[in-house]
C-alpha cells in the first residue's frame, strides 16, 4: 500500500519530494509543477526515470507504470533502455505513416519548389511537364518507399527506344526526387532509378549512346573561335563577359547564366558547381585558366546579387537570351551557345593528345562504365586544367584570329 493518496497528491503545493514507496516519488517544483519519478538500482548503480507529469499521470497510473518497470528489472531488463527502444519504434511507425501519405507527385512538386529558384521559368515548367507526361500516371500515387525498380521500368520502358533522351532525363528526375525523399527519411535502400550499376543492366546502353550522338547544335568551327573572342573582348557588357566565360570554360549555358560568386575560388583557380546545378546532378569542379581568372576579376560585382550576371527578371539572373542576342547582333546568327562545347571538343580531338576521357570529362561527360568507375574515381582535375589552359590561350591569342 502506497504512502500517498489521491487527495493528498492533488493538494500538495509545498516544493519537495514525497515518497509513495518502492522507489516511486512525487516531485513538486517551486513553480507548482508536479511530476512522478522512479528510483531503482541496476548493476549496482542508482538510476532515475521520469514517469510523467501530474495530473496527466494520476497516482493510480503512476503506480501501475512503476510496477511495470519493476517487473522489467526483475527480468533483467533496463527500463530506460526499453523505453528508448519503444520510442524509436514509435518514431519509425510515425515516419512510415508519413512516408505513405506523401506521394511521388507531391514530392516531385516539393523538390521543384525547393530547387527551382535558380532555374529559368522555362526549365522549371519543362521539368514538371516531363514528369506529368511520362511518370505521374505510373508512379504519381505511390509513396517514395513503394517505388522500386519495377515501377521505374514501367515509366521508362515504353519510351526508352523511341524517346531515349527524354526517358533518360525523366530517369534522372525520378532519381533526384527519390534521393531527396531518402534524405528526409521517407525511404530506405538503394535508389531504383540509379543508372550506373543498376538500370544500365536492364535498359539498352546502345540507345542511350545513340541518343547522345543524335543531339546536334550549330557550332562554330574551332578555327573561327579566336576571331569571335576578339570581337567579344572589345565589348564590355555582361552578355559579352558571359559569352567569354562560356567559351573558355566549355560550360553549359545555364551554368554560366546562373554562375554565383561563392562558387568561384579565384586563388585556387576553380569553379565548383553543386549537384543541383549540374545536368546529371553530380557536383563538378571546373579548373580556371589564367585568362578566365582575369576575366572574372574584371567583372563588376553587384553587392545586391549573388550572381555574376544579375538581371531584373524573376530568377534574378541575366535574361536567358542575352548571350544569343549579342551573338546575333555581331553577325553570328547561325550558331548556338551550346555549340561552343562542340567547338572545344573538335579542337581537343584534332589539336591535342589528351586522352579521350579527359576531353569528355572537361565537358562533364563521365562515360566510364561501371568497371572503370570502380577502379578510377579521378575527375582528372590536373589534366583538365592543362587542357583548359591550352584552350584559353588558343582562343584568346591574336595570332590565331
Amino acid at each position: 500500500m502506497g504512502k500517498l493518496n489521491p487527495k493528498q497528491v492533488e493538494n500538495l503545493t509545498e516544493p519537495g519530494t514525497y515518497e509513495d514507496g518502492d522507489g516511486l516519488r512525487l516531485v513538486v517544483k517551486p513553480t507548482g509543477r508536479k511530476s512522478w519519478l522512479l528510483r531503482f538500482q541496476l548493476a549496482g548503480r542508482r538510476r532515475e526515470m521520469g514517469l510523467g507529469s501530474y495530473p496527466e499521470v494520476s497516482l493510480k497510473k503512476a503506480r501501475l507504470e512503476a510496477s511495470t518497470k519493476r517487473s522489467q528489472l526483475s527480468d533483467g531488463v533496463d527500463p530506460l533502455a526499453a523505453r528508448d527502444i519503444e520510442r524509436a519504434a514509435q518514431r519509425e511507425a510515425q515516419r512510415a505513416s508519413e512516408a505513405k501519405q506523401l506521394k511521388f507527385e507531391t514530392l516531385a512538386k516539393e523538390y521543384c519548389k525547393a530547387h527551382g529558384g535558380t532555374w529559368s521559368e522555362k526549365w522549371r515548367k519543362g521539368w514538371l511537364r516531363k514528369l506529368e507526361l511520362y511518370a505521374f500516371a505510373h508512379i504519381g500515387k505511390f509513396s517514395a518507399e513503394e517505388i522500386g525498380t519495377a515501377q521505374v521500368l514501367k515509366v521508362l520502358q515504353p519510351i526508352w527506344a523511341t524517346k531515349t533522351r527524354t526517358a533518360d532525363e525523366v530517369r534522372g528526375q525520378i532519381e533526384q526526387v527519390l534521393d531527396a525523399a531518402k534524405a528526409r527519411n521517407l525511404r530506405e535502400g538503394e535508389n531504383p532509378a540509379r543508372w550506373r550499376g543498376h538500370l544500365d543492366n536492364l535498359l539498352s546502353r546502345a540507345e542511350k549512346k545513340k541518343a547522345r550522338k543524335r543531339e546536334h547544335f550549330e557550332a562554330l568551327r574551332w578555327q573561327d573561335v579566336p576571331a569571335l573572342m576578339t570581337k567579344l573582348q572589345a565589348n564590355s557588357s555582361p552578355p559579352s563577359w558571359a559569352a567569354q566565360l562560356l567559351i573558355m570554360t566549355s560550360a553549359r549555358a545555364h551554368m554560366v547564366r546562373f554562375a554565383r560568386w561563392d562558387e568561384f575560388d579565384l586563388e585556387g583557380g576553380t569553379w565548383s558547381l553543386p549537384d543541383e546545378r549540374m545536368k546529371m546532378r553530380v557536383a563538378f569542379v571546373i579548373p580556371l585558366a589564367e585568362e578566365v581568372v582575369k576575366l572574372v576579376k574584371s567583372i563588376p560585382r553587384d553587392e545586391g546579387s549573388a550572381f555574376l550576371f544579375p538581371g531584373q527578371g524573376k530568377t534574378g539572373a541575366m535574361h536567358a537570351n542575352a548571350v544569343r542576342t549579342l551573338l546575333h547582333g555581331i553577325g553570328y546568327e547561325h550558331i548556338t551557345r551550346h555549340g561552343f562545347r562542340s567547338s572545344f571538343r573538335d579542337w581537343a580531338g584534332e589539336c591535342t593528345h589528351y586522352p579521350r576521357e579527359v576531353c569528355e570529362m572537361a565537358l562533364a561527360h563521365d562515360e566510364r562504365d561501371q568497371t572503370e568507375g570502380a577502379y578510377s574515381r579521378s575527375d582528372f582535375l590536373d589534366k583538365r586544367r592543362l587542357l583548359m589552359n591550352e584552350w584559353s590561350r588558343f582562343v584568346t591569342s591574336p595570332t590565331t584570329a
